[in-house]
């Protein structure tokens, strides 16, 4: 199936999980804000104001899916899917105002409290919104999970946390029917509190995925793993990825070969590896930067390692790679990864270079102080 197909397919299943939730959000809305009209339980009617919060995040989210979906331009030449990570910053910052006019109006029935009355019919549609809960929102994180969908999979985690403040609103209101004792303002508060706490969190992952974020680390040697599978290719070292919505993604990565390759050797071997990354992992390689390995000369050897032992004995060095010494023309390349957890990583890096140089002399350094990506 072609990647456009798959987008296409991808973005139907999005549209459509949104649907069921939309009419599920709906009619559940529909039942609590009449029981909490007719039980006079402010708990209850923020659930149902929650239920239609939900539904109007998932019309978002269809509305951002479509839009994301619009074909690549000149204006626009990697397409529009980050508007994926801008409709999800206005579901959380929905999410994020019901949650604070929810605080408030629970604030304001401790002040005023007003008696709660449940019937037996309302507390069964208050049990039966808890189980419908549970299934939708395992239904669609599944789905979320299935196309890389963040803002499905964060429906679903909020679905199913809905289904725990609902079953707390029923517990409350059994103790108000046995004991006489109304909590609901206090629930309406908690549940409040719940809704302003999912909101931020849903606002801190979608301004990660805008800043851009660390990869995961897994994802990230397996497509070295991938790369370096290539004969010509004996090392993958500085894999940079861009996303451009949650299904597309362009990288760039450096990779050791032979000093001997030719050019058309090496453009074979790049064409391959861009290909078996793309079949591999549906990551478009837009550029592949190259690093020669000695391979002519035994002393390049012996330097490569007194050097790799000098710079690895400090415990924030993670790597040394791209090493390359010219005996004739006096020079040798290299470049280092830092760790972040470093006090000053400028210091030590200048520490570093001030010891390799101490080590050869006659040589002309030219370390990198890489990124940690």
């Amino acid at each position: 199936m072609s990647s456009a197909n798959n987008q296409d397919a991808r973005s139907q299943l999005i549209v459509r999980t949104s649907i069921i939730s939309i009419v599920t959000n709906i009619l559940l809305a529909g039942f609590k804000a009449a029981v909490g009209l007719l039980a006079n339980s402010i708990a209850v009617v923020l659930d149902a104001v929650n239920n239609l919060s939900d539904a109007l995040s998932s019309i978002i989210t269809i509305v951002g899916t479509k839009l994301a979906g619009k074909k690549p331009d000149k204006k626009h030449p990697l397409g529009y899917g980050r508007i994926e990570y801008m409709s999800a910053l206005v579901v959380a910052g929905l999410v994020l105002y019901a949650g604070i006019t929810a605080l408030t109006e629970s604030i304001d029935k401790i002040f005023h409290p007003q008696a709660a009355d449940y019937s037996n019919v309302s507390l069964l549609i208050i049990i039966v919104a808890v189980g419908v809960k549970i299934v939708l929102g395992t239904y669609v994180k599944k789905q979320g999970e299935k196309v890389n969908s963040g803002s499905l999979i964060a429906s679903g985690d909020d679905a199913r946390f809905d289904a725990v403040m609902s079953f707390g609103v029923f517990v409350t209101a059994l103790i108000a029917r046995f004991t006489g004792i109304s909590l609901e303002a206090y629930i309406g508060v908690f549940i409040a509190g719940m809704i302003i706490k999912a909101g931020l969190e849903m606002m801190g992952d979608t301004l990660d995925d805008i800043l851009g974020k660390r990869n995961d680390p897994e994802f990230v040697r397996e497509i070295k793993k991938t790369i370096a599978s290539d004969p010509d290719v004996h090392g993958a070292y500085d894999l940079i990825l861009h996303s451009y919505g949650p299904d597309r993604t362009i990288g760039s990565v450096h990779v050791e070969v032979p000093d001997t390759m030719t050019a058309e050797e090496i453009d074979r071997m790049t064409r391959r590896v861009t290909e078996n990354v793309i079949k591999e992992h549906g990551i478009i390689l837009t550029g592949i930067g190259i690093y020669a390995e000695n391979t002519k000369n035994d002393e390049t050897a012996r330097i490569r390692t007194k050097i790799t032992e000098t710079v690895m004995k400090h415990d924030k060095v993670l790597q040394l790679h791209g090493f390359y010494a010219d005996l004739e023309k006096k020079y040798i390349n290299f470049d280092v990864i830092i760790d972040y957890a470093a006090d000053n990583r400028e210091e030590l890096f200048a520490e570093i270079v001030k010891e390799v140089k101490a080590l050869f002399p006659d040589y002309e350094i030219h370390p990198v102080m890489d990124i940690d990506i």
